[in-house]
């Protein structure tokens, strides 16, 4: 029968779908509206993601896609959902090229008709888009995608703007929320038991630096100066010179911690020397908890609202054929209870990415491994005595995608020295992100230059 416009079989809620999202469309929906309006290969734009249905469908349905939306909840959810999501494998009609374009094997039926049973004629064949063939033996991961932000978008008219007026001043509380959670959850930099607290947090009417706190570290009473980064938007590189300048012409800190949702992949945490001394500078993510209005009233003891960002300990490896490699030694972590910067063990990295050819904006990612697993076991792994926690990391990334891996593909999936990657051009910038398995992101960014200048010193 034909089909109307009421869907009576579409119906939505915890009983006929896994929600990960309160207003999580079912992917029944966006499924039957994608399969009526496209086809293979055509690209579907959602500016309002959410939970990601309509990224998952298309991804499912050989779609290309576009979504948005203005919130970092929303996106993780979405981007955890794609990079976990396992779909059956259609057979393309173009199996031997691999073009979706042209389609997949779809399952057809014949359509029987009163007028062709009356007539004596061979029915005429229906095809069910909604039913291409499988092949068992297969499944399907998400491809690749990128995850960005308008951090660098310039305004047509600058003069139209109201002035350099952060959103969370124009909204009003945020700064308020930030310090109620510096007091009472501190600052944490991913190990266990090992965190700041602070004696007291006050704002501050300064452009540049908006809080200041004092803590208790070796030596006695010291003083943090805090840069709140905007609640819409990213850190960047020219806030955080400002922010170090004031700090710098105050004299009286030790530490300079700046807060942030996202940053620019320039900024790095660094040392600077003053007349008076010196201070520390941290980057140090807010938690995206601290965007919900119902999450954030009453902050917690334990919450880890605020983690110190570790810059990322790169050696740059050159060959004899002028291809170089990027090994990850570690990430480093400063302590300001100790004061001292602390050297993050490689077993503590769930998984780190290369960009060999970052443009500054966009990072794609061109090369991935694994590290992670128990911090003996990983030292075993390098000297080559056993394969203990290749093993482990390797179990728990089959037990996430639901699929086995082939163990001569994770053999190069795994480890902490990249592929060979081929300088081709000068000024060409590679990129290294790692992601601690305490959540933390980071990322450096060495030029060709640069890695032949290491190497040779």
């Amino acid at each position: 029968m034909m089909l109307g416009n009421i869907w009576n079989d579409t119906g939505s809620g915890t009983q006929t779908e896994e929600r990960d999202y309160v207003v999580q469309t079912t992917t029944k929906v966006i499924q039957r509206c994608l399969l009526m309006t496209t086809d293979p290969g055509d690209l579907v734009l959602d500016p309002t993601c959410g939970s990601g249905t309509t990224a998952f469908v298309a991804e499912q349905w050989g779609r290309r896609w576009i979504t948005t939306d203005t919130s970092r909840i929303a996106l993780n959810i979405a981007k955890t959902r794609l990079t976990t999501a396992v779909y059956p494998y259609y057979t393309l009609h173009d199996e031997a090229g691999g073009d979706v374009r042209q389609g997949f094997v779809y399952k057809t039926v014949p359509h029987i008709t009163l007028k062709s049973l009356a007539n004596d004629e061979p029915p005429a064949t229906e095809t069910l888009y909604d039913q291409p063939k499988t092949d068992a033996k297969r499944l399907r991961v998400s491809g690749p995608f990128t995850v960005e932000t308008l951090q660098t978008f310039e305004p047509l008219s600058p003069e139209e703007l109201t002035g350099d007026v952060r959103p969370s001043e124009i909204e009003g509380g945020f700064e308020e929320i930030v310090k109620q959670h510096l007091l009472s959850a501190g600052i944490k930099n991913g190990r266990k038991n090992e965190m700041v607290i602070f004696r007291s947090v006050e704002t501050l009417s300064n452009e540049h630096l908006h809080a200041e706190g004092f803590y208790t570290g070796e030596g006695g009473e010291k003083k943090a100066y805090f840069h709140i980064g905007p609640k819409f938007g990213t850190v960047s590189k020219q806030q955080v010179n400002e922010a170090i300048k004031e700090c710098r012409a105050r004299g009286d800190a030790n530490w300079l911690v700046i807060l942030g949702f996202s940053f620019e992949s320039s900024i790095e945490g660094s040392q600077q020397t003053t007349s008076m001394g010196g201070f520390e500078v941290t980057k140090c993510r807010i938690h995206d908890d601290l965007l919900q209005d119902g999450l954030k009233k009453k902050p917690a003891k334990s919450a880890a609202s605020f983690v110190t960002i570790g810059e990322p300990d790169i050696a740059v490896k050159r060959s004899e054929d002028g291809t170089v490699r990027m090994e990850v030694l570690g990430l480093d972590i400063y302590d300001p209870i100790k004061d001292e910067v602390k050297a993050r063990n490689l077993s503590d990295i769930a998984y780190w990415t290369v960009d060999d050819d970052y443009d500054g904006s966009n990072f794609v990612v061109r090369q991935v491994f694994f590290c992670g697993g128990d911090g003996d076991e990983f030292d075993k792994w390098k000297k080559g005595l056993d394969s203990l926690a290749k093993e482990s990391t390797k179990k728990k990334t089959e037990k996430t995608l639901k699929i086995e891996l082939d163990d001569e593909a994770f053999d190069r999936l795994y480890g902490h020295v990249s592929h060979p990657i081929t300088l081709t051009k000068k000024g060409q910038k590679i990129a290294v992100r790692i992601v601690s398995q305490f959540g933390e992101e980071c990322t450096k960014v060495l030029s060709a230059e640069n890695a032949k200048a290491e190497e040779d010193s």
